[in-house]
């Protein structure tokens, strides 16, 4: 089975073409970095012109990438939300025109679900699975019970982790995106205790019972900060200095946030070998990685992040989805609504402040 998938909901336009035994036969990722850099971050007119632009072209290669006909398409997935939907209506209205013309499934999938099911693509993980799902819009804590079922346990208040990164990195006087760059020059920090002894910035919800994530308050710290530096020029010294604490701190919110998920999940589950999954955007810094790394390590605890180039938005965990979705005995008609806010648990309870991050 060859599933087409095409993922647009942001400001990558992106087509791969993956088959039933998760082999990934194309993935073509085009950024837009360069046209976004100027404002500082995503401006969706300029996204959407820009799928249309080109998504056609980059599916034409994935299929050619492939060694396929559209005559050997089993079903095709887009991305449906959720995004920035004049992006999202660009690869679905796309995925639908190819699944009518050959006559093959069209599968709508949640982005989310996309990156929640990424390690049953690249390690076969059996459910269910404690998942982190950190991105620039979303930051949760999830249980992963099965295909479309996911048991939402925590949630950003306010900023999702990669949105502070983005943010902080502005204040901080670094270009965009902001999650690249801090990591850089955090790695130029020479002396890491004496940098956190310098700056030292609040770790929100750490040491809460609840599940839920908070940065809104470390953003205004990063500012605080910068502002209390010497007049002038920033110097990169400092920057690097604060940017690797900001970076631990985060990273310390994260291992808090999931410890005690992990105390959880073992209480219901109980599971000899419980696993967890960090995924999405901010999975591909690697001091995140490392911290969370180490604190499965000590608990015993399989730990699951996607090779660096399936941690940003991606085709390939698209076409994934949708196999594992039309397996499951999903399948969506053409006329499949685009959807700029979709949940992976809708019955989950609102949180006070979470909105559309919820």
């Amino acid at each position: 089975m060859n599933i087409l998938g095409l993922e647009t909901s942001c400001d990558e336009t992106s087509a791969a073409v993956v088959n039933e035994r998760g082999e990934i036969l194309s993935n073509l990722v085009l950024s837009q970095l360069e046209e976004h850099r100027a404002f500082g971050g995503v401006v969706p007119e300029i996204a959407a012109r820009a799928h249309v632009e080109h998504l056609h072209r980059l599916i034409e290669a994935a299929m050619d990438d492939a060694g396929l006909g559209f005559e050997d398409l089993d079903g095709v997935s887009a991305t449906c939300g959720p995004g920035l939907i004049g992006g999202v209506m660009v690869g679905m209205m796309a995925g639908k025109a190819i699944a009518a013309s050959q006559h093959i499934p069209f599968v709508a999938v949640n982005h989310l679900e996309g990156h929640a099911l990424t390690p049953r693509l690249t390690d076969g993980l059996a459910f269910p699975y404690l998942l982190l799902l950190v991105s620039g819009g979303h930051t949760q804590i999830l249980v992963a019970e099965g295909v479309g079922r996911y048991r939402r346990w925590g949630t950003t208040l306010d900023d999702a982790a990669g949105e502070c990164f983005d943010k902080a990195a502005k204040l901080m006087g670094l270009n965009y995106p902001g999650g690249p760059e801090v990591q850089k020059i955090a790695s130029e920090c020479k002396d890491g205790e004496a940098a956190i002894k310098r700056f030292g910035l609040p770790a929100p919800m750490k040491g809460r019972a609840e599940l839920d994530f908070s940065f809104s308050g470390l953003k205004t710290a990063v500012r605080l900060a910068v502002e209390a530096l010497p007049e002038g020029d920033l110097q990169r010294s400092d920057i690097a200095d604060l940017a690797y604490v900001f970076q631990d701190t985060v990273a310390d919110v994260m291992v808090d946030r999931c410890a005690r998920a992990l105390d959880k999940f073992k209480s219901e589950y109980k599971m000899a070998s419980p696993a967890l999954v960090v995924s999405g955007g901010v999975s591909a810094n690697s001091a995140i990685r490392a911290r969370l790394e180490a604190l499965c390590f000590g608990q015993g605890v399989r730990f699951y992040a996607p090779p660096l180039k399936l941690c940003g938005d991606n085709a390939a965990m698209i076409a994934w989805a949708g196999y594992e979705r039309l397996r499951a005995g999903y399948q969506d008609g053409l006329d499949f609504k685009a959807r700029p806010r979709w949940p992976l648990d809708p019955d989950a309870a609102p949180r006070h402040g979470a909105g559309v991050k919820a």
